[in-house]
Parts: C-alpha cells; structure tokens; sequence
C-alpha cells in the first residue's frame, strides 16, 4: 500500500511538479483568482498621462491611482482578489496573464487595455 500511496503522490505531485518546474521558467502557474489593481481612465490621453507618471517618473502604480483612475477603485486602484468571472473579458485576460508584482516595481499592461469602461492599466499583485 505504501508503494500505492507513493506512487498516486509522484504522480500528481511528481509530474505537477514537473509542469510547475516548467511553467516557473518563465510561464505562470494557473491560478483561479489574482488580487488585481488597476488605473482606469475614460479618455485614452489621460490613461497615458499615468502611463507616463509610472514608466518615466517611477511614480507607485497606486499613487498614480489615487490621482488618475476614474473609478470606485480610487483607495490605490485596488480590486482585491477577483476571479475570472468577476471581470469583463478583456480585462480578465489581460489580468490572468500577468506576473505578480508590488507597487513600486509594477508589471502593468502596456499598452493599456480598453474595455466598455475605457482604458485600463492593470497590475496583480499575487496568484492563487
């Protein structure tokens, strides 16, 4: 039984393992949900104007928030953790394909992305 328990917890844990391994050079581990900030803006020369604030001024991505976005999220841009069904197409893609990332050294949509809201620079701070 022991060889039975060893081998069904190599299978699952040696080969996810294995795909886990893979997946950390360079690709994302699947996650259900992402703790996600954003920055929208409905006009495409505002969304740049905090573009800019981030890239050139290494202004926080939630400083830039509480200044640019035009939505409830103000408080930093903060969504909390949201799942692929809680957000619009678009932005769920976007979301879903970035790598974690804290406020200071954001990894952020570049181009923004636009949705039926505007224009989104969206940022996710982790992965489950």
């Amino acid at each position: 039984m022991a060889k039975g328990k060893q081998a069904t917890g190599k299978g699952k844990g040696g080969s996810g393992g294995d795909k886990d391994t893979k997946k950390d050079d360079g690709k994302l581990k699947p996650a259900t949900s992402v703790k996600v900030r954003h920055i929208l803006c409905e006009k495409h020369s505002k969304i740049m104007e905090a573009l800019t604030k981030i890239k050139e001024e290494n202004m926080r991505f939630d400083k830039v928030a509480e200044l640019y976005s035009e939505d409830k999220a103000k408080l930093g841009g903060s969504l909390g953790w949201m799942t692929r069904a809680g957000m619009i197409g678009v932005f769920q893609d976007a979301a879903f394909a970035l790598q974690p990332s804290t406020c200071d050294k954001p990894i952020f949509t570049d181009p923004p992305v636009k949705s039926k809201f505007g224009y989104h620079l969206i940022m996710v701070e982790d992965r489950k």
